[in-house]
């Protein structure tokens, strides 16, 4: 239990789902989770660390899980627009955007994902550099 404030003890929230045991997933390999979180997430396993991103590419709302993992950039099949997925950033057109990437943690008894997005460290915040306006 985590306390808030001074009115007492509240729930801690987790947003964490079980993905079973994935060890039979080799390198270069993916696996589609439909179920999970909005529009489901891909799981991929490069250099033998398993990694996670919303299962949706930015550019064309088509299922990353139907393309090709390329060392560690997983390619839409649709247009071919880039993700790597060590932190969901994009890689290059025609993608404008990245997408949510995940932590996902691996023991004896199988594999979880909690999908708090990595990176997300709240709002956007609009800064004037030079006459321009840059989000970070």
């Amino acid at each position: 239990m985590a306390t808030n404030r001074a009115d007492g003890p509240s729930e801690s929230v987790s947003d964490t789902h079980e993905l079973g045991d994935l060890s039979d997933l080799d390198d270069g390999e993916l696996r589609a989770f439909p179920g999970i979180g909005t529009r489901g997430v891909v799981v991929c396993r490069v250099a033998g660390q398993l990694h996670a991103l919303e299962d949706n590419c930015s550019h064309a709302d088509t299922p990353l899980s139907l393309g090709r993992l390329r060392g560690s950039v997983l390619v839409c099949p649709l247009h071919g627009a880039g993700f790597d997925v060590t932190d969901g950033s994009e890689t290059g057109p025609p993608a404008w955007e990245g997408v949510p990437c995940y932590a996902v943690a691996e023991a004896d008894d199988g594999a979880s994902i909690d999908l708090t997005p990595l990176g997300d460290d709240g709002p956007a915040e609009n800064f004037d550099v030079g006459g321009r306006f840059e989000t970070r």
